[in-house]
């Protein structure tokens, strides 16, 4: 997103001051500000959506919730002073699709994802759009995949960083489309993309914000979204699962808290973070980057991270990924 989209969407979750403060007979908590960990840099999916799920809990609990980029190794940088935080509320986590490559992607780390963390929601779900340059010849992900049979090895495939969604989604492609794309990493979607529209590389799995004008103007093509339904930025579009059956791959980001927080903290604000799904301000600032909503319990949010990671560990091995 570029710099004044982001202001326009973090700052109008501000006027959500009209929003009623919930009534709880657990005044005590929260006492005093609350951070919000997101492992990746300002102005990304992770940090919108911990500033927009931060403000909301702003509103309803009577404290700040703010949200704190703490960059590094793919996100472990962040999960790791988390899990080492008091399990008292006051120190979360913006858990999001890397958290379950990191754990098959880094053989050493000093925690265990699955075990040190308390899932607390889902937030949302945003699906990845097949952006090709025009030059390669494929306008269906059927072409597409004939045309990398036919060319193994010889299709640049971009990604915004080895372990990165973008990056994940291509090769759990390779592998059930048993083609070979070469994987050219960057360091994010913004120089992934400006090496796309120039040719350099041919092929890149974005996140959809922001994708529909350089679509609209036949800058590059889209093929087909990468989750299990249209988003509705992209509705024109197929599925990459209704060519290659059982495909799926989206980003996702919830909220999350160290191993150990009292249940009922976590049910708390399970409890306001679903809130915000049946409000039409949030939900209007979550569709626009794209988000589906993902509301559950915390049970339903850490089925999803166990699933992820499981299923994303088979392709990092798959693969024969290593951290850089």
């Amino acid at each position: 997103m570029d710099r004044r989209d982001f202001i326009r969407l973090v700052g109008s979750a501000a006027t959500l001051a009209s929003v009623p403060k919930a009534a709880s007979a657990d005044a005590a908590y929260p006492s005093h500000p609350v951070r919000i960990l997101a492992g990746f840099a300002a102005g990304g999916g992770v940090d919108i959506t911990a500033r927009l799920t931060g403000q909301w809990l702003s509103e309803r609990l009577g404290q700040p919730f703010v949200t704190e980029n703490r960059t590094g190794a793919d996100g472990n940088i962040a999960t790791e002073a988390v899990v080492n935080a008091p399990p008292d509320g006051y120190t979360l986590l913006l858990a999001t699709l890397p958290n379950a490559v990191n754990a098959a992607l880094y053989p050493r780390l000093n925690f265990v994802f699955l075990r040190d963390i308390a899932p607390v929601a889902g937030v949302i779900r945003v699906p990845m759009v097949v952006l090709v340059h025009p030059s390669l010849p494929a306008t269906t992900i059927a072409e597409l995949i004939a045309y990398a049979k036919d060319n193994p090895g010889k299709i640049n495939l971009a990604s915004a960083g080895t372990g990165s969604a973008p990056h994940m989604a291509g090769e759990l492609f390779n592998a059930m489309a048993s083609v070979n794309m070469l994987h050219i990493p960057y360091r994010g979607q913004s120089p992934a993309m400006s090496d796309l529209l120039s040719g350099q590389v041919k092929i890149l799995f974005a996140a959809a914000p922001r994708t529909a004008d350089y679509i609209r103007t036949g800058k590059l093509r889209a093929l087909a979204v990468t989750a299990p339904s249209q988003a509705d930025v992209l509705r024109e579009l197929p599925t990459v699962e209704s060519s290659l059956p059982g495909y799926e791959a989206s980003q996702w980001y919830g909220i999350a808290a160290p191993a150990n927080t009292p249940a009922e903290l976590v049910e708390r604000l399970n409890k306001e973070i679903n809130a915000a799904f049946n409000d039409a301000a949030m939900k209007a600032r979550f569709s626009a980057i794209a988000g589906e909503l993902m509301p559950g319990s915390p049970q339903e949010f850490g089925k999803l991270m166990s699933d992820e990671t499981e299923k994303w560990a088979k392709v990092v091995k798959f693969a024969g990924l290593k951290s850089e």
